[in-house]
């Protein structure tokens, strides 16, 4: 290899070199596709950060390069970008951009953002959405939480959201003073509302909800807050739990130009918490005006059976004093009827009754011993008992013979038996 000096340069002096080929041989401006990363204003307002590339099946960085904005040119692009994609010039967003090639002997290779085309992130982001549905879709859960019913009344809400929302405080102000004077029951499941960790702090508050197993529904809010931060909620992970939530989520996360997947599986989506107060607040109203008209039917309908029932009495009231008659002139034949009845079978009973007491008397004359002893017969008593056979007596006992005029007494000597 050759060191002689005329093959020499210093860097600084390669590096011009560079620049000025860079210059002469490639044109002023490309279109460039890429994803930003490390994006962040500095103190002077210009933008700073790297344009990267990764492989599709990967993800590995497979190129990058810096890239910059000066402050006024990033002021003005950030204004249109925004109002035509409600997107903010953040970390991840895919964009196509505008560059101008630079080379700078001290700083190296740079690109210099001059525009962003809003179309093709529109375009990246709808068509994470589409692939996020679509794979819900194929699992047959895209609707499964829109299917289910509202309960009736819908009055105990588990919130999901900042504790120090602005959003969380006129939610629950709106929804507890409402101009019905309607109860609610409302519980705060606390979770992150922007930043990476949203998805993972909305999913864990949601398992907490489906827990207690007490709620009616779950409403997901968030207050204000960048329009860039709706990227958080552009997942599958966090729509595929929503969309297989066992009681309707109801979702209001604050924004007005644009919808992200967790609205298009929810049951329900407003565009901000007050919204879904409104919501909340509009539904039990309706059930307390179909109550009330119930209700008021109700008590039409028992007036009018009153009337009717009035109506009818009266009809009762003027027809039973002939009614009376009529019943009582019948009454009274029949029981003289039956008193006459009565009077016979009561004489036929007396007249058996006599007959069978006269003859139990004869019997019982006839079995009177004093007949027996007049008859010459006698009758033998031991100790008071009538004496029937042998075997009731001893020798030596007393006797006492009834005759008919009189009475012996003897003393048992011996006993015979036949």
């Amino acid at each position: 290899m050759d060191s002689s000096a005329e093959n020499t340069y210093t860097l600084l002096e390669l590096n011009r070199l560079v620049r000025q080929t860079l210059e002469a041989t490639l044109s002023d401006e490309y279109w460039v596709t890429g994803e930003l990363m490390g994006a962040r204003v500095g103190g002077s307002g210009h933008l700073y950060g790297e344009m990267v590339e990764k492989d599709d099946r990967s993800g590995s960085l497979v190129a990058r390069a810096k890239i910059t904005c000066w402050a006024s040119e990033y002021n003005r692009l950030r204004f249109r970008f925004y109002h035509e994609t409600g997107e903010e010039i953040r970390d991840g967003l895919k964009v196509k951009a505008l560059v101008r090639i630079t080379f700078h002997e001290q700083y190296g290779y740079s690109l210099h953002l001059i525009d962003l085309d809003p179309n093709y992130t529109l375009g990246d982001i709808a068509q994470k959405r589409r692939q996020i549905l679509q794979r819900l879709e194929e699992e047959g859960v895209l609707d499964d939480n829109k299917n289910l019913p509202l309960p009736r009344p819908l009055q105990r809400i588990a919130v999901v959201s900042s504790e120090y929302a602005a959003g969380y405080g006129d939610f629950c102000n709106q929804l507890l003073h409402n101009e019905y004077g309607l109860a609610f029951t409302i519980k705060l499941f606390p979770a992150l509302m922007q930043g990476k960790q949203v998805e993972e702090s909305i999913i864990k508050a949601l398992y907490a909800v489906a827990d207690e197993d007490r709620w009616d529904a779950v409403v997901i809010i968030r207050g204000g807050g960048a329009t860039s931060d709706l990227s958080d909620f552009d997942s599958y992970a966090l729509a595929s739990v929503v969309a297989q939530f066992p009681i309707p989520v109801i979702v209001g996360i604050g924004h007005d130009r644009d919808e992200t997947v967790l609205d298009l599986v929810a049951h329900t989506f407003q565009k901000t918490p007050t919204a879904v107060a409104a919501f909340l607040v509009d539904y039990q109203a309706r059930l307390l005006a179909e109550l009330t008209e119930v209700g008021q039917r109700i008590q039409q309908a028992v007036a009018q059976r009153l009337v009717n029932e009035h109506y009818r009495l009266q009809r009762y009231i003027d027809y039973f004093p002939h009614a009376f008659l009529s019943v009582k002139e019948k009454q009274e034949g029949r029981i003289s009827l039956l008193w006459q009845q009565l009077q016979m079978a009561w004489q036929r009973r007396l007249d058996k009754e006599g007959n069978r007491l006269e003859i139990l008397g004869k019997q019982i004359e006839m079995l009177n011993p004093d007949l027996l002893l007049k008859r010459g017969y006698s009758i033998t008593l031991c100790d008071g008992k009538i004496v029937t056979n042998i075997n009731s007596i001893q020798e030596g006992e007393r006797l006492v013979t009834r005759l008919m005029d009189g009475e012996i007494e003897s003393t048992i000597l011996c006993k015979k038996r036949n």
